[in-house]
């Protein structure tokens, strides 16, 4: 069955490209949920500032990406991107290693 870990692993392929890093590891994926026996995936996430001219693309490139899961996990038929503001992003949300990439230390 589908789990967060896949859909997660999934998201990583996702680049913002102002920043040029992964959603995840950019912090902007709040919430993945694997319902109804892995048909259902619901992802809460936000953007880098509501302004942001990529924020179209990015959603739907999340979407695609984890659609491509059901190539394998042939019960998945819904997949749901959230955006959501709250917590509003801010880059103490950003892994470890994306802030060493950026030079935030």
């Amino acid at each position: 069955m589908i789990t967060e870990a896949l859909v997660r692993a999934a998201l990583m392929n996702v680049v913002d490209p102002e920043i040029g890093l992964d959603i995840v590891n950019l912090g902007l994926v709040y919430r993945i949920a694997v319902l109804d026996e892995g048909r259902r995936v619901e992802i809460d996430m936000t953007l880098t500032t509501p302004a942001c001219p990529a924020g179209p693309q990015i959603l739907d490139q999340a979407k695609r990406e984890v659609q491509t899961l059901a190539g394998v996990y042939k019960q998945l038929d819904d997949v749901r991107i959230n955006l959501v503001w709250t917590p509003f992003w801010n880059p103490s949300l950003m892994s470890e290693d994306a802030r060493e990439e950026l030079g935030m230390f």
